[in-house]
């Protein structure tokens, strides 16, 4: 193996010049010497190439990317060969783009709003169309009851309901204790304890109850929806599916939507139950009013038609999470960080739109004086 000439690096002969003579070989093998040399030098602004004897693809990419104070070392004495081989490097080498022109602030602003907007209407009408084919499957499976999974609907309303009343049941029992030692508190300064049976009944009826469990459900549900349908995607076993003919709609959505339509008002009211309980107890052992004056308050109190204007929101709800959940998972793509911000992003957005839709229904029954 033949051992490369030495690379000998000299200033002119005039001081102070600014200008490096190279003669030798510049290339892979020395190239590092160079690079060592010339860190040690200051000034330097021309290199001198006339006598090297090689010049390689590394030694071309050493002469253009040396600088001083900015500006780029001239290289002179450049031979015909090494004059083609420096233009050619030169023409390859990245250049850095332009900054684009930084917008007004106010514009900038406009502009970000703007995307905003749009793709949130783009987000609205993607669910609108998810929740068509919800409607779609779930008249093609009135007509082909076949078709139908029934199996996999008693799986989901297990999955989403029965599981899910430990939590909701503490939960509903909890919120109800809170209001009753926070309304006796409040409602003992003017002698008006008994009170505290309506507002307890009043507020878990017809907003705490189905609200509170329909967040829970949403935490729950919505990501677990999300988290199966995008892990089956990523595995391609949605693809396999439409491969043996199956209609993914049909056999994933249909079956999870409808379970949380019929157990999310169950468990609506099994936190109603729960926050009664944990009402009547805390006014029992703060105030001393006994389950029987309890319910009897609450009887004589209390409409049944806060039972339902609660219980009706239930179904509205279960559509939300449902469409979302499973929406969320079909926008899973083939790798894990997409599934754990879908996931995250399906709690939220599902949580977000009940609390929206809730606040929708309190206004449109107050206007009715419901």
């Amino acid at each position: 193996m033949s051992v490369p000439t030495p690379l000998t690096l000299a200033f002119n002969v005039e001081p102070h010049s600014g200008i490096c003579s190279l003669t030798g070989e510049l290339s892979l093998h020395t190239v590092t010497q160079a690079q060592a040399f010339f860190r040690a030098q200051s000034g330097l602004k021309t290199v001198d190439i006339a006598g090297l004897t090689r010049l390689d693809t590394a030694g071309a990419w050493f002469l253009l990317t040396q600088s001083a104070q900015g500006e780029a070392v001239a290289v002179t004495g450049a031979s015909v060969t090494a004059q083609s081989l420096l233009k050619t490097f030169a023409a390859a080498m990245p250049q850095p783009e332009a900054p684009l022109p930084k917008a007004p602030f106010l514009q900038a602003k406009l502009a970000e709003f703007g995307e905003r907007v749009f793709l949130g209407v783009s987000y609205l009408y993607n669910i609108t169309g998810f929740f068509g084919i919800f409607l779609h499957r779930i008249l093609r499976a009135i007509r082909h009851p076949k078709e139908f999974r029934f199996t996999a609907l008693v799986h989901h309303c297990e999955e989403v309901g029965l599981k899910a009343v430990p939590i909701v049941a503490l939960m509903a029992f909890l919120i109800g204790v809170v209001l009753a030692f926070q309304g006796s508190t409040q409602l003992q300064q003017f002698g008006a304890e008994v009170f505290v049976v309506d507002l307890i009944a009043i507020s878990v009826l017809r907003e705490l109850g189905i609200l509170l469990t329909s967040i829970i459900v949403a935490g729950r549900t919505a990501s677990a929806f999300t988290a199966a349908i995008g892990s089956m995607k990523m595995r391609e076993e949605i693809d396999a599916m439409r491969t043996l003919g199956l209609d993914p709609a049909m056999v994933l959505f249909v079956p999870r939507i409808l379970a949380l339509l019929v157990m999310l008002p169950i468990l609506g009211l099994i936190a109603d139950v729960a926050g009664l309980f944990g009402g009547a107890l805390m006014a029992w052992i703060d105030l001393g009013i006994s389950p029987e004056m309890f319910m009897t308050r609450l009887v004589s109190g209390t409409g049944v038609n806060h039972v339902y204007t609660g219980l009706l929101k239930a179904p509205f709800f279960a559509l939300i999470i449902g469409v979302v959940g499973c929406h969320a998972g079909m926008q899973v793509e083939s790798n894990a960080e997409s599934l754990g911000r879908m996931s995250s992003n399906a709690v939220v957005t599902a949580i977000f739109a009940v609390i929206v839709a809730d606040a929708i229904f309190s206004i449109f029954f107050a206007s009715l004086d419901i």
